[in-house]
This record gives C-alpha cells, sequence and structure tokens, in this order.
C-alpha cells in the first residue's frame, strides 16, 4: 500500500519534471512523454487505492492522507480528460509536482494505524464518502483552474513584455488555457457545493447538528463563500480573462489552505 504510493509519487514526479523540460527547452517529445507518465501514474494511483482495502484497518477516505491522495487522483484524471480535448500539455509542469507532494505526504502519513481506525470508525456510512468524494474532485477542477491561471498569467505577461521571459518558452496558448479556467470553474464549483452540503448531512448524522464550528468548517465555509463570488464575477459580471486568471491563482491557493492546510495544522 505505501510501496505503492511511493512508486506513484516517483511518477508523478518524473512526469512533472519532464513536462518541465518539455515546455522549456522546448522538447515537444518529452512533453508528450510527460502526458503518458501522468497516465501511468494515475493507473498506478488506481491500483494503489484498491490495495487500500487489504489493509488492516482499512484507511477511510475521510483520512486526510488517503483524501489528499484521492484528490491528486482525480486532478490527474481531470486533467488527461482536458488534454484530450485541448492543447494543454503544457499543464504537467505543475501538475506533476503538485501530484508527487500530495502523494509523498499521503505515504508518510498512511501508515499511522491508529489514526486510520479512528477515520474509519467515524467515516462510517454513506454521507462521509459522499462528502470526500465529491469535495476531493471540487478541490481538483478548482485547483486545475488555478493552475490554468497561473500559466495564463506567464504567457499573458511573456507575450506583452518588452523582453520575454524566454523566446523559446512554449506555453498553451491564451485562449485554452481562459477554457480551462472557465470549464474546471464551472463544474467545480457546483461539485464543491455538494460537497459542502453532504459535509453538513454528515455532520447531522454524527451530531445531531449542521453547524459544530470547527476550524475546518470554518475556513472551508469562507472558501464555498469567495468561490461564490469568483463564480459570479466569472459567468454573470462578465469578467475578464486576464482578471479571472488572477482570480483562480488566488481562489485556489486559498482553498487549498483552507481545505488542506488546515487540516495538517490540526
Amino acid at each position: 500500500m505505501v510501496e505503492l504510493h511511493q512508486v506513484v509519487a516517483a511518477i508523478y514526479l518524473a512526469a512533472g519534471v519532464g513536462a518541465l523540460l518539455g515546455v522549456v527547452l522546448p522538447a515537444p517529445r518529452m512533453a508528450r512523454g510527460a502526458v503518458w507518465g501522468l497516465a501511468l501514474g494515475a493507473v498506478v494511483h488506481a491500483i494503489a487505492f484498491a490495495s487500500l482495502h487489504r489493509a488492516d484497518p482499512t484507511p477511510s477516505l475521510t483520512d486526510l492522507p488517503a483524501a489528499l491522495s484521492l484528490t491528486a487522483w482525480l486532478g490527474n484524471v481531470f486533467l488527461l480528460l482536458l488534454m484530450w480535448r485541448l492543447r494543454v500539455t503544457g499543464l504537467a509542469a505543475i501538475a506533476g509536482p503538485v501530484s508527487f507532494l500530495a502523494v509523498f505526504t499521503a505515504a508518510l502519513r498512511l501508515p499511522d494505524s491508529a489514526a486510520s481506525a479512528v477515520a474509519a470508525e467515524l467515516g462510517a456510512g454513506s454521507s462521509p464518502h459522499a462528502h470526500v468524494l465529491l469535495g476531493s474532485a471540487g478541490l481538483a477542477l478548482l485547483g486545475l483552474a488555478g493552475m490554468a491561471g497561473l500559466f495564463f498569467l506567464i504567457e499573458h505577461r511573456r507575450l506583452k513584455a518588452k523582453r520575454p521571459l524566454t523566446r523559446s518558452l512554449r506555453l498553451p496558448s491564451l485562449e485554452a488555457l481562459d477554457r480551462v479556467n472557465a470549464s474546471a470553474l464551472a463544474v467545480g464549483f457546483p461539485i464543491l457545493t455538494l460537497g459542502v452540503i453532504t459535509g453538513m448531512l454528515w455532520l447531522q448524522e454524527a451530531m445531531g447538528t449542521l453547524w459544530s464550528g470547527s476550524a475546518h468548517e470554518t475556513w472551508s465555509a469562507v472558501a464555498w463563500g469567495i468561490y461564490a463570488g469568483l463564480a459570479a464575477a466569472r459567468f454573470a459580471g462578465h469578467q475578464g480573462a486576464r482578471q479571472a486568471a488572477a482570480s483562480a491563482v488566488a481562489g485556489s491557493a486559498f482553498l487549498i489552505f483552507a481545505v488542506v492546510g488546515v487540516g495538517l495544522l490540526a
């Protein structure tokens, strides 16, 4: 179980390095190889998740390391689907290292059987797993929106600056990056909303209340409110592409802190 997660982390890291070299050199074959590396990592990652059921005790998805690993896997699956439709292979240069950090961190913490036993007891039932699946999917998609926004800002600056960052740097087009940003936000925010709702239902089942006032709930609610404003600005307020990209970067950074950072600190 842990060994497979370490293998997955290594594959994601290698894919990220290959994608980064493919963007900077540029080397199209290396960039395409990095995409295949991400796909291989996603397949092995799925096998690693299947192996969790053989652990004793079986880690629950509600355990933070398992949820973090699930988010990384879903993010790569979504990214591969987007790459199939759009020419955004350069995003693997960020997705690979970020997935490596998420899976490697999970691998270090998954052996904590005591914590896994507690999480398994608290996470019994359908509501907890629905909450984690939906929350992880929403986090993964909004994280992809942030990655696309970051690349958009870099490429926009390169094109507008009198002295480009580098003449050989090959990034996805601004149009493709903006489409990724908009699509990920349009799908990710409703899924995140469902994740928040199922989390409240889980809390109602476990404690008889929809709100307990914990740090995780408070920061997650603030992050959801911020994204509600970002979605309204993007789709109802006709926000410009550059402003939307900057908002996606800031929003995803805050969301990751609110969901993952607060959980690790706690």
